[in-house]
């Protein structure tokens, strides 16, 4: 009587969310580029710029298999420069 199945054999989801500043001014298409290449490193779920605040990227990903410093590294690694601003 609406009662919803629970798979009791998934896996939980350890998912996080931070927030980054990149120091640098980006044109729309270097951003995209950014979060394109961020969203296919394993352990990133979703990457995306914050609109009308285009320093602040909001980062998902899986605490199990990255640390915000992995993500922060990954952000340097495409030679941006970037401080961790805190957990969403």
């Amino acid at each position: 009587m609406g009662a919803t199945a629970l798979n009791i054999h998934s896996e939980p989801t350890h998912d996080i969310e931070i927030v980054m500043h990149v120091d640098e001014t980006m044109v729309e298409e270097q951003r995209n580029d950014l979060a394109h290449n961020l969203e296919d490193c394993p352990g990133i779920n979703s990457c995306f710029f914050c609109n009308n605040r285009f320093h602040l990227m909001l980062v998902s990903y899986d605490r199990n298999r990255l640390t915000s410093q992995d993500v922060l590294g990954k952000v340097k690694a495409q030679h941006y420069h970037a401080e961790l601003i805190g957990p969403v």
